[in-house]
């Protein structure tokens, strides 16, 4: 299975498959709610590796999550695909994505680091989100 992760806007770039490990999707309502409400949320959680850059590849870092968390130019259009077996078992499309939280974890025993990127769909464009699935990969 690979995991692609394409972020478009300004300062496009896409995750190394080799470097995320996990994706997990989320719809989000109010928890105090006693039926469904309008008021949904949808958030995408994204972890894996990072990997030091080898040979100038850009894929090979993950640097550019970083600086898009810090960045006034917030709004991104993201692409998650789940590939298996050449098949898109899923591909998630949020067109207006912001970083709700960016965290890298380094430590001295294991020699790689690890990233976790936590983002939202605008609220007034949650419409836009497409889901799907179950056709060959490009």
């Amino acid at each position: 299975m690979s995991l692609k992760v394409t972020i478009e806007g300004q300062g496009s770039f896409e995750v190394a498959k080799e470097c995320v490990k996990k994706v997990v999707y989320k719809t989000d309502i109010p928890l105090d709610s006693n039926a469904r409400t309008k008021d949904v949320g949808s958030t995408l959680e994204i972890s894996g590796k990072i990997l030091t850059a080898t040979d100038g590849d850009p894929l090979a870092s993950t640097r550019p999550m970083g600086l898009w968390s810090e960045n006034s130019a917030c709004y991104r259009k993201v692409t998650v695909e789940i590939i298996q077996a050449g098949i898109v078992e899923r591909k998630y499309y949020f067109p207006n994505a912001f970083v709700v939280n960016y965290d890298e974890d380094f430590g001295d025993t294991d020699g790689v680091g690890t990233f976790r990127l936590t983002i939202k769909q605008k609220k007034d464009k949650i419409s836009g989100i497409t889901i799907e699935g179950g056709y060959p990969a490009a």
